[in-house]
């Protein structure tokens, strides 16, 4: 045990698999695949507003025209029932953040990119879909090959966000579902103001960051 949590905090990254039950993941995948259908027959039909997020997004800068949900209460419920073994297998206590999750279909890329504060330990974890493959260089520095991490459904890749680079090359199949959990180190001194996301609650929108009520 211990050397696993020393593995991570030197290496940044570590691979959990089967990290949740078959049958938890088949429901979050399909929960999010069918809540995906009933957001657009509510946009195609005016039910609500384009303008709003409650129900998912598909105008997201990172990946346009791709269906994606920030804070929803299914995944943000297993952002805390995760938290127990990502603070096992990471050696930090943890307070969660938020969770992001997204639907990707052909032809979609995740650029290069590393993550704000509030991701600064993070895992991806893939729901169902086609195989593709997730790159992550672990050393910080830009513009090395990466190493290549294949997920199972189930399976977990964990990865500190702010100090890691991470990436998807074209996607060649039809749909590949995950969801990102985001956590702080709990012991650091900004870590309570940023509990959440600075939201009053789990499961809110985005848009309530910073509220005071």
């Amino acid at each position: 045990m211990s050397g696993e949590v020393v593995n991570f905090k030197k290496s940044k990254y570590k691979l959990l698999k089967s990290a949740l039950s078959p049958e938890l993941t088949r429901f979050c995948y399909h929960y999010f695949l069918n809540k995906r259908k009933v957001a657009r027959f509510l946009f195609n039909t005016r039910w609500v507003s384009p303008f709003t997020t409650e129900w998912g997004r598909w105008d997201d800068k990172q990946v346009p025209n791709t269906y994606c949900h920030y804070g929803d209460v299914v995944m943000e419920t297993l952002l805390t029932k995760l938290k127990p073994k990502m603070e096992k297998e990471t050696g930090y206590k943890l307070n969660e953040t938020y969770a992001f999750a997204r639907i990707y279909k052909k032809g979609d890329i995740l650029e290069r990119h590393k993550d704000r504060y509030s991701c600064e330990v993070s895992t991806t974890l893939h729901l169902g879909g086609d195989p593709w493959p997730i790159y992550l260089e672990p050393s910080g520095k830009e513009g090395r090959a990466g190493i290549k991490i294949n997920l199972n459904p189930g399976d977990m890749l964990l990865y500190a966000g702010p100090e890691v680079e991470h990436w998807r090359e074209r996607f060649e199949g039809e749909t590949y579902c995950q969801v990102f959990l985001h956590y702080n180190n709990a012991q650091l001194p900004t870590a309570e103001a940023n509990k959440y996301d600075r939201r009053p609650l789990l499961g809110l929108p985005d848009w309530f960051r910073g509220f005071k009520g």
